[in-house]
């Protein structure tokens, strides 16, 4: 067997599914086995392992281990002469293990070897190559020297700047997203160390292959994509802790006492600096605008209310008493705020209309709560009603003005319908398309390219791929879409460099997929559009359903007495109750599926009653469950949970 082939998955199905096929690609005429390790993946990761890759030595585990715990698990069964460490939100172009194993067997001294990446703008990646991360060398990339001078051989070490990127170098530290290793090093220097859980395996293995002798080699004759990040959120405060932890331990295995010390200093007071910076920025980022709306409002209705006293209320001389100020105004100011939150008109990107409802959904509340109040109380609806279109306003003023400023962060959502071209044959292009159409995004304009030269009959294509830099420009388009299964890997990432200034993003549609796979920045998630799900994860949705809970549980808490004889079981509602109030539980979540056979759902909390429950049968197949679950999540509405709520009500104190 000359190549062993791991992937370690955590619920990433979706850029797994188009790893695979790149890698059965790349596997033709090789001798290679595939293993992919699981760690207790919940996104129906295995199943399609199961389904689509019956090939693959598949090594299912019921925790998550970690990537070293995960990697060694096949390490240990391989056969190979060499092993390839992979990750899953990778592509690999079609030639790609072939030219890497031949690297290898031309040169005995190579115990590693790392490739080219690139992300899914077409961009290069500078952690294709870094050196070791010695206390100096992390100094500088820590305080932002290395990006200050990124060419620099002083600075510019930590990704090694100053290296021709398009040519072979022997480096110190070889990326984890590819690690070809020799077997019979492996065997003298031992597996990865198991001692770091995430980050860090990569650095220290590759510090025990040149210690025992051997070179580890940048080699840019192939390029992989590397989405980056998408099993991790990496501008997340638990990748800071984990990264910088990873660090340490590895400074404390191979630096003396006296660096390890200073390493461990150091990278500690850039731990809680960053942490204190994001928390702080966060914080910011959240309360600024609602605070801002709040100053504002206030202010206005200081002046409103000056000007109403002086010339209708009180003309010869008077106020109204000083808790209209100070408690009503500021009362009627957080009503407003939270029917806007509620609302969605804090969520980003800003849509103005989401602010109006919020606004009017707070209005009729406070004028519904001011007709309960004793006169005592009822200070002036006309100052009410003034004070709702001077909040309004002034919050869509303040959003518009950011928005023409550009300020980061404070877009309005112009809904703007994108405009895609597909690239591939005329079977899976159409596909695709329809596809992307159902995906609820309403493109307004979906061109097919076709991947070989078009002469005379177009056949339904606008061009073909020699014709896609004038067609973007000539259509002003958005995305770019390659069909996996009729361009290679290595087409794919040739045109994503190539038009890597352009001013578009790429996504790849694997071959038979429910999903286009994505990403638009290195900063982000990526783009995952996947057409059997989405709509509950929309934070409109999940902050409704939130709120659904909430009013639903302080009704029953008041009618409490009541319903101890209607539900089946009383003991198991309190119960309920206090687990949907600290968010450990919904009333309503999915119908339970045997592990077997749940297909993939995005994540909510677990379910008081599910929509089985709204059924006059529960005597479904396994398959019916899985059906009814896809339903209810992708076209999610508050009225579903109502309707299984009050038909399901005697079931509210199931555990």
């Amino acid at each position: 067997m000359k190549l062993s082939i791991v992937i370690v998955n955590y619920n990433v199905r979706y850029f797994l599914e188009q790893c695979l096929h790149s890698v059965q690609n790349a596997c033709k005429g090789l001798e290679s086995e595939v293993f992919v390790v699981d760690n207790s993946s919940v996104d129906g990761s295995v199943k399609m392992v199961r389904e689509k890759f019956p090939d693959v030595i598949l090594i299912e585990n019921k925790e998550n281990l970690g990537f070293s715990s995960a990697n060694n698990q096949a390490m240990r069964k391989a056969i190979g002469e060499y092993v390839l460490l992979l990750n899953p939100d990778t592509l690999v172009e079609d030639d790609t293990l072939r030219k890497v194993v031949t690297f290898m067997d031309e040169h005995a001294d190579a115990g590693g070897l790392g490739v080219k990446m690139i992300d899914g703008k077409g961009k290069f990646l500078p952690e294709s190559k870094r050196a070791l991360p010695t206390p100096v060398v992390s100094f500088y990339k820590i305080f932002g020297l290395s990006t200050l001078f990124p060419r620099s051989r002083i600075f510019s070490q930590y990704h090694l700047g100053y290296l021709d990127k398009d040519k072979t170098h022997k480096i110190d530290v070889l990326a984890g997203a590819f690690m070809l290793l020799r077997k019979t090093v492996l065997e003298q220097i031992g597996l990865l160390d198991e001692s770091f859980f995430m980050y860090g395996e990569d650095i220290d293995l590759s510090y025990r292959i040149t210690k025992a002798g051997y070179k580890n080699y940048y080699y840019p004759g192939t390029r992989i994509i590397h989405y980056k990040g998408e099993s991790t959120k990496k501008s997340s405060l638990n990748y800071v802790f984990m990264f910088y932890n990873a660090m340490i331990i590895f400074a404390r295995k191979h630096f003396s006492k006296e660096n390890a010390r200073s390493f461990s200093i150091m990278i500690h007071s850039a731990i809680y600096l960053r942490a204190f910076f994001s928390i702080l920025t966060r914080f910011a980022n959240r309360i600024f605008l609602p605070l801002l709306d709040a100053l504002m409002i206030f202010a206005g209705m200081f002046f409103m209310t000056s000007y109403w006293e002086k010339n209708f209320i009180f003309p010869g001389g008077g106020h109204y008493p000083p808790e209209f100020m100070m408690i009503a105004v500021p009362i009627y100011i957080l009503i407003w705020l939270i029917s806007v939150y509620v609302s969605g008109g804090y969520d980003r990107p800003i849509m103005l209309r989401k602010v109006f409802q919020g606004m009017l959904a707070g209005t009729l509340l406070i004028l519904l709560l001011y007709s309960i109040l004793s006169e005592n109380y009822r200070f002036s609806r006309a100052l009410i009603f003034f004070g709702a279109i001077w909040g309004l306003a002034i919050m869509l003023a303040i959003r518009t003005l950011f928005h023409f400023s550009k300020i980061n962060g404070f877009q309005l959502n112009t809904i703007k319908n994108k405009k895609f071209v597909i690239i591939g044959e005329k079977e899976e292009s159409e596909r695709v398309a329809d596809l992307l159409q159902k995906t609820g995004m309403n493109p307004a304009f979906v061109g097919l390219v076709s991947y070989h030269t078009c002469k005379g009959n177009m056949n339904g294509f606008i061009g073909d791929l020699e014709q896609i830099k004038d067609i973007i420009t000539i259509h002003k388009i958005d995305e770019v879409i390659f069909c996996a299964k009729d361009v290679p890997a290595q087409v794919i990432i040739d045109k994503m460099s190539e038009l890597k200034d352009a001013q578009v993003d790429y996504k790849i549609a694997p071959p038979e997929s429910l999903s286009i796979i994505g990403s638009n920045s290195i900063n982000t998630s990526g783009d995952l559009y996947v057409v059997d799900i989405n709509a509950i994860t929309k934070k409109s949705n999940l902050r409704s359903k939130r709120v659904f809970d909430l009013t639903a549980g302080l009704i029953i808490l008041v009618f409490y007495p009541l319903f101890l004889f209607l539900v089946r079981k009383p003991i198991g509602l309190a119960r309920n109750i206090a687990l949907v109030f600290f968010a450990r539980k919904s009333w309503v979540g999915y119908t339970p599926v045997s592990g077997t056979n749940i297909q993939h759902v995005p994540l909510i909390k677990k379910g008081v009653l599910n929509p089985l429950d709204g059924l006059k049968s529960n005597q479904i197949s396994e398959d019916d469950k899985n059906r009814l679950n896809i339903l209810y999540a992708r076209d999610y509405h508050l009225t579903n949970d109502i309707n299984i709520l009050f038909k399901g009500f005697r079931n509210l104190g199931r555990t």
